[in-house]
C-alpha cells in the first residue's frame, strides 16, 4: 500500500507539472478570480505534497465555479485514489462537457472508471471516442482492451459459472493475510505464505512460510513455520514438488550474503530451493543464473516431473510499474537449467502476468493477467498445451470467480476438481484468507492420479535413496520423476490417467528395478502402493526387465524398449567391472523347442543392442530358458505375462 501511495503522489505531481505547462499557454476555463486563487493555492500545496490541503483548496475552487475544469481534474484523481469511483466519474464528466480537448486522457480515465463500476454502455462510448482522437499506439491498445473488457464482462454477468467458496478454517487462516497456497499431490499437506509482523521494527512486516496438514476428518490442522527456510526477510510464493520433498520459493535477499552461504541474492528477489529429508529442510540455495538475474524473479511453479520450472520475471518500467511475464526453464541432463524463455504470447501480453501454476498434468497452465479480455484488474485464466507443444488461447475462468477486483493465487489440486485461492471477502478471519471451491468441469485439467511407493534394499529391508522415473510406455517419454526419502525410502508421483507406465528405480551400488503399471482412466488414486526392492550389485542378484518389448512371436525389439535398454547400458558403463547374463524366458504357449529358440534369440537381441551402444561383448552372455523357469502360473493371461520376461543376472 505504501508503494501504491507513492505512485499516486508521483502521478499527481506529474499532473501538476503538466497542467502548469498547459496553463502557461492557455487561459483558465474560468474568469472568477476567487476560484482561480483557490485553485492556484491548491496547485502550490500539491507541489509541496500537502494533498489534504490541496484537496480542500480545489473543493473551494469548484464550489465558487462548478464549471472550472482545472481543479476538477485534480479532484477526479484524488477521488479515484480514495476508491470513490462515482465521485471521480462526476468530476471527469464535467471536465469533458466543458473542455473536452483540454485534458485528452480524461476520457480514457473516465471510461476505465465507468467500466469498473459496471457502466458498460457509457464506458464503450468513451473508449470509442478516445480511440478516434488518440495517436499513441500504447494508449490505443489499452483502449481497445477496454472495449473487449466491456463486451466480455457483459456476457460473463449473464452466464455466471458455479462458484461456492469455503473458508479453510482457523488451522490455516488468521487475522494476518494468507495467500499463495500450494498443496502436495495427495492433498494432505498445504504450504502457504503469511504476512506477519517482523521482530525487527525497522522492517515492519515480512512474509514467511507456514505448513498445515489435513486431518482424518478433512479439516486442516494448526499451521507451523518452517524454521530452516524462514528468515527476517521475505520468503513466499513457494511451489512444492508433488511429494512435498522439494520447495522452490521466492526470497528477497541482501546482496551481501547476510543470511549465510547460499542466501545471497542476485537482484531484488530471487528463486531458492530447499529439500526435505525426513522432517528437516536443508539450508536454501540460490538457483543462480540463468534462472535468476538482476531483475525480479518470483511466484515459481514446478512441473510434476521436476524438469520444468515456470515463474514470473519482472522488469521496472518508466512509470514505476513492474512489467511481469511468465517464463519457463528446463532442467538439463547435466543438472543445469536452460536459458529462460517467455511462455507463448497466447499467455503473456504487454501488460501484467502473475501467479502461475502448471498443473501436474503438465498440460494446463493457470495464471493471472490484466492483458486479456476480462472483468477488470487481474483475472484468472487457463491455457491448454496443444498436441504440437504450443499453448492455446487464454480462457477466462468467468464470473464470479473473476470480478472487477484483482484475482490471483489460484491453485488447482492434482485431481483437478478442487481449487484453492486467496480472498478478503467478508466473513473470514481477517484480511486475506485461503478458500477452496469445486472447480466447474470446463475449467478442469486432465485427470491426474498419484501413486505412493517405497524403495528398500532387497536383502536388508532398509530404506534406500533412489532416483525413481516413470515413462509412458506408448511414447517412451519421461512422464514424472522423484527421489525417495533417504530416511524412509518413500516417494510419491503424479501421473495422468489412462496410460501404461514403465517404472525404473536406480541407486548407486544396486541393480535398477523395472516394472510397468496401468493407470486406469479417471482414477483418483491408484489402489496399490509400489514396493520397490533394489538388489545389490553382488554376484547372483537377479532383476526382471519388465519394460523390454518384442513383436509377437518375434525377437524384433520394439522402440518402447529403448528407455529400459538405455538404463541397462548406463548401469554397465558406470560399473566397468560388472559382468551379466541376459536370460530369455517365455510362457508355455506353443512348442517347447520353439519357445527355447525364441527365448534365446530375444536374449541375444538385447545383447546385440547393448553392444551396439559401446559395451564390450565379453561382459555379456545371453541364454534362452524357454518355458523352464516360470515365476507365475501359466493358467492365466496375467501369469503368462509375468513369465514372458528378460532377466539380468549378475555374474
Amino acid at each position: 500500500m505504501k508503494n501504491l501511495f507513492i505512485l499516486w503522489v508521483s502521478a499527481l505531481l506529474a499532473l501538476a507539472i503538466n497542467t502548469a505547462s498547459v496553463e502557461a499557454q492557455v487561459r483558465y476555463t474560468t474568469e472568477d478570480k476567487k476560484a482561480i486563487k483557490a485553485y492556484e493555492e491548491g496547485a502550490d500545496l500539491m507541489r509541496v505534497r500537502d494533498l489534504s490541503g490541496a484537496e480542500q483548496a480545489f473543493n473551494r475552487s469548484v464550489k465558487v465555479d462548478p464549471r472550472f475544469v482545472e481543479p476538477r481534474v485534480y479532484l477526479a484523481e484524488m477521488e479515484e485514489m480514495k476508491g470513490n469511483d462515482q465521485a471521480a466519474i462526476d468530476h471527469y464528466r464535467v471536465v469533458l462537457s466543458v473542455a473536452p480537448r483540454l485534458h485528452p486522457m480524461a476520457q480514457f480515465h473516465l471510461a476505465d472508471l465507468e467500466f469498473r463500476t459496471g457502466q458498460y454502455d457509457a464506458a464503450e462510448k468513451n473508449y470509442t471516442a478516445f480511440l478516434a482522437k488518440e495517436l499513441d499506439p500504447q494508449r490505443k491498445e489499452k483502449a481497445r482492451l477496454g472495449l473487449d473488457n466491456c463486451a466480455f464482462a457483459r456476457r460473463a454477468l449473464q452466464q455466471p459459472v458455479p462458484f461456492e467458496p469455503v473458508n479453510l478454517g482457523p488451522g490455516v487462516n488468521t487475522a494476518q493475510p494468507e495467500y499463495y497456497p500450494t498443496v502436495t499431490a495427495d492433498d494432505a499437506t498445504l504450504l502457504l505464505t503469511r504476512r506477519i509482523k517482523a521482530e525487527d521494527e525497522r522492517i515492519g512486516e515480512q512474509e514467511d512460510f507456514f505448513v498445515s496438514d489435513r486431518g482424518a476428518d478433512g479439516t486442516w490442522g494448526p499451521s507451523r513455520g518452517i524454521r530452516s527456510v524462514n528468515t527476517e526477510r521475505n520468503e513466499g510464493a513457494g511451489t512444492l514438488s508433488p511429494d512435498g520433498r522439494f520447495i522452490i520459493f521466492t526470497h528477497c535477499a541482501f546482496l551481501d550474503g547476510s543470511y549465510g552461504p547460499g542466501r545471497d541474492g542476485m537482484g531484488s528477489c530471487d528463486l531458492f530451493i530447499s529439500r526435505r529429508i525426513g522432517d528437516r529442510w536443508s539450508p536454501p540455495q540460490n538457483l543462480g543464473t540463468p534462472v535468476n538475474s538482476r531483475n525480479w524473479e518470483s511466484q515459481p511453479s514446478l512441473s510434476s516431473d521436476g524438469r520444468t520450472l515456470y515463474y514470473v520475471r519482472g522488469t521496472q518500467a518508466r512509470d514505476g510499474v513492474r512489467n511481469t511475464d511468465i517464463h519457463m526453464t528446463v532442467l538439463q541432463a547435466d543438472g543445469t537449467w536452460s536459458a529462460p524463455e517467455k511462455v507463448s504470447p497466447n499467455v503473456n501480453t504487454p501488460h501484467q502476468e502473475e501467479s502461475v501454476q502448471i498443473h501436474p498434468d503438465n498440460r494446463t497452465l493457470y495464471f493471472s493477467s490484466n492483458g486479456h479480455p476480462g472483468m477488470g484488474g487481474l483475472d484468472i485464466y487457463m491455457s491448454r498445451k496443444q498436441e504440437d507443444g504450443t499453448w492455446g488461447q487464454a480462457l477466462n475462468l468467468g464470473y464470479p470467480i473473476n470480478t472487477g477486483s484483482d484475482e490471483n493465487s489460484l491453485l488447482v489440486n492434482a485431481a483437478g476438481n478442487v481449487a484453492y485461492f486467496a480472498s478478503d471477502r467478508p466473513g473470514g478471519f481477517g484480511d486475506l484468507d485461503l478458500y477452496s471451491f469445486e472447480l466447474f468441469s470446463e475449467a478442469r485439467p486432465q485427470p491426474v492420479t498419484f501413486i505412493r511407493g517405497k524403495v528398500t534394499d532387497k536383502t536388508t529391508g532398509k530404506a534406500v535413496e533412489a532416483d525413481v522415473e516413470l515413462y509412458a510406455v506408448n511414447t517412451g517419454k519421461l512422464a514424472t520423476a522423484a527421489y525417495s526419502d533417504p530416511q524412509t525410502g518413500e516417494f510419491l508421483v503424479c501421473l495422468p490417467t489412462g496410460t501404461t507406465y514403465a517404472l525404473n528405480a536406480s541407486a548407486e551400488g544396486y541393480l535398477f528395478y523395472s516394472e510397468n503399471y496401468d493407470v486406469p482412466t479417471g482414477a483418483v488414486e491408484a489402489s496399490y502402493t509400489l514396493n520397490v526392492p533394489l538388489s545389490p550389485l553382488t554376484a547372483g542378484s537377479v532383476i526382471a526387465l519388465r519394460n523390454i518389448f518384442f513383436n509377437t512371436a518375434s525377437y524384433e525389439l520394439l522402440p518402447t524398449s529403448n528407455a529400459e535398454l538405455d538404463k541397462l547400458t548406463a548401469l554397465l558403463k558406470s560399473n566397468p567391472t560388472l559382468r551379466i547374463e541376459l536370460g530369455g524366458h517365455t510362457d508355455n504357449v506353443g512348442a517347447d523347442a520353439a519357445n527355447m529358440t525364441l527365448s534365446d534369440q530375444r536374449a541375444k537381441a538385447v545383447r546385440d543392442h547393448i553392444i551396439a551402444k559401446g559395451i564390450d561383448g565379453a561382459r555379456i552372455t545371453a541364454k534362452g530358458y524357454g518355458e523352464t523357469k516360470p515365476v507365475a502360473t501359466n493358467d492365466t493371461e496375467e501369469g503368462r505375462a509375468q513369465n514372458r520376461r528378460t532377466e539380468v543376472t549378475v555374474l
